[in-house]
C-alpha cells in the first residue's frame, strides 16, 4: 500500500486525484488530506476517504472543521497552516503527495515533499515557476522523483527517451511543441476584449478548472507559466519549446526529433489520465477516463499564437529569459490581477497591463535562495496591488 497525501483536495485536481485513488484501493490509502477554506467538501471527503489527517489553511478554518469532524465521528487528527502542510507532505508514512495547492502558497508544501525525497506528483507548477533551480536542485540532492501533472507536461514526458536528463540534442529530440487550446477567446475580435467577464473567461471550452487557472487560460498565462515549467523540467531553454494552438485539446503535446519524427500523446481532455499515469509510473492504471474515439472527432486543427492577442504568453517568454526573480516577479502580478478580475476591480486586458508594468518596475534579481525569492514574490504583490488601485 502506498501512502498518499493530497495537497489541494478540494480542488479540480484533487477531485481528479481522489477518484483515481478510489479505483484503487488495494494499491493507495489516503493519508492526508488539505484544503484553504472549504471545510464542508474536505469534510464529506475524509468520510469517504478516511484520512489520518486533514490540513486547512488557518486556524479558525481548522477549529470549525475540528467541532464538525468530532460531530460525524472522524477520527482525523486536524492542523492548520504552513507548518501542517509541510508536515503532511513530509510524512514517513506517505510515499506520494500530489502538489496540487493553486498559485505561489503550494510552494513550501511541495518543496518539503521534494526535501522528504518523495514522489512529488507536480501540478502545482508555480514551485518551478517561482523557484526553478532551487527546487530541481532540492530534487537532486534528496532523491525525490519528479512527474509532472499538467496535462501538456505529463504528454511531453511519455513522448521523451528515458534519458531526456542527458540534454535534449544529445538524446536527438529537436524541440518541444507545447499544445494550447487557445480558451474561450481565440477568435474573439480585439476590440471587445476589453468587455470580457469573469464568467466568460471560466468558461473554459473542454476543460474543467478551477476559477483562476480558468482565467491564466483565457490569457494563455497559464500557457506562459507551462513554457517556464518545461524549462526547468526538460532542461531546455524557451527557444526549445514552441506553443502550438490545437482548439481541440485531444494532442496534450508532442516531442519533434532531430530524424523529422515527431511524436504526440493523445486522450480525451480529462485530468485523471495523467493523473493515473505519475501515480503507477511506470505501470498504467485504470483512470475511469472514456477511450479516445477518433471517428467522432475527425480532425485536429493548429495554428500559432497571437501575441497581440496574449500578450501575457509574451510577458512569459521574456521572464524566463531575463532569468532569476523574473519569473516569481511575473507570476505574484498576475495572481494579484487575476484575483482582482475575478472580483470586477480590473478589466480583462488590464491583467496583462498590470503584470508588465511589475515587471518593469521590479528589477529582476538572482534567485541564490528561497529568502530572495520569496521577498521578490512579496515586493511584487506591493507594486501589483498599487497598480491595481491606481
Amino acid at each position: 500500500m502506498i501512502g498518499v497525501t493530497v495537497l489541494g483536495a478540494t480542488g479540480s485536481i484533487g477531485v481528479s486525484t481522489l477518484d483515481v485513488l478510489a479505483r484503487h484501493p488495494e494499491r493507495y490509502r489516503v493519508v492526508a488530506l488539505t484544503a484553504n477554506t472549504g471545510v464542508e467538501r474536505l469534510l464529506e471527503q475524509c468520510r469517504v476517504h478516511r484520512p489520518r489527517y486533514a490540513v486547512l489553511a488557518d486556524e479558525a478554518a481548522a477549529a470549525r472543521f475540528s467541532a464538525l469532524a468530532a460531530d460525524a465521528g472522524l477520527a482525523v487528527e486536524v492542523l492548520s497552516g504552513n507548518d501542517g502542510l509541510v508536515k503532511v507532505a513530509s510524512l514517513d508514512e506517505v510515499g506520494q503527495v500530489m502538489a496540487a495547492i493553486v498559485g505561489a502558497a503550494g510552494l513550501l508544501p511541495t518543496l518539503a515533499a521534494a526535501r522528504a525525497g518523495k514522489r512529488v506528483l507536480l501540478a502545482n507548477k508555480e514551485a518551478l515557476v517561482m523557484s526553478g533551480a532551487l527546487f530541481m536542485e532540492e530534487v537532486r540532492a534528496h532523491g525525490a522523483e519528479l512527474l509532472p501533472i499538467d496535462s501538456e507536461h505529463n504528454a511531453i514526458f511519455q513522448c521523451m527517451p528515458g534519458d531526456f536528463g542527458r540534454g535534449l540534442a544529445q538524446v536527438g529530440v529537436s524541440r518541444i511543441l507545447l499544445t494550447a487550446s487557445g480558451g474561450p477567446f481565440r477568435s474573439t475580435p480585439l476590440d471587445q476584449l476589453t468587455e470580457v467577464t469573469p464568467e466568460q473567461a471560466v468558461a473554459h471550452p473542454n476543460w474543467s478548472m478551477g476559477r483562476k487557472i480558468s482565467v491564466d487560460s483565457a490569457t494563455m498565462m497559464n500557457k506562459g507559466l507551462e513554457v517556464i515549467e518545461a524549462c526547468w523540467l526538460f532542461g531546455c531553454s524557451p527557444d526549445d519549446v514552441q506553443v502550438v494552438v490545437h482548439p481541440q485539446s485531444v494532442i496534450h503535446s508532442m516531442v519533434q526529433y532531430s530524424d523529422g519524427s515527431v511524436l504526440a500523446e493523445l486522450g480525451n481532455p480529462d485530468m485523471r489520465t495523467p493523473i493515473a499515469h505519475a501515480l503507477a509510473w511506470p505501470e498504467r492504471i485504470a483512470s475511469g477516463v472514456a477511450d479516445l474515439d477518433l471517428f467522432a472527432l475527425a480532425r485536429f486543427d493548429f495554428e500559432a499564437p497571437d501575441f497581440e492577442r496574449f500578450p501575457c504568453l509574451r510577458l512569459a517568454y521574456d521572464a524566463i529569459r531575463t532569468g532569476g526573480t523574473a519569473p516569481a516577479i511575473l507570476n505574484a502580478a498576475n495572481e494579484v490581477a487575476v484575483a482582482a478580475f475575478l472580483d470586477r476591480r480590473l478589466g480583462f486586458t488590464a491583467i496583462a497591463e498590470v503584470i508588465e508594468r511589475t515587471l518593469t518596475e521590479l528589477d529582476a534579481a538572482d534567485a541564490v535562495s528561497l529568502e530572495v525569492v520569496l521577498e521578490a514574490d512579496r515586493r511584487a504583490r506591493e507594486i501589483a496591488i498599487g497598480f491595481v488601485r491606481k
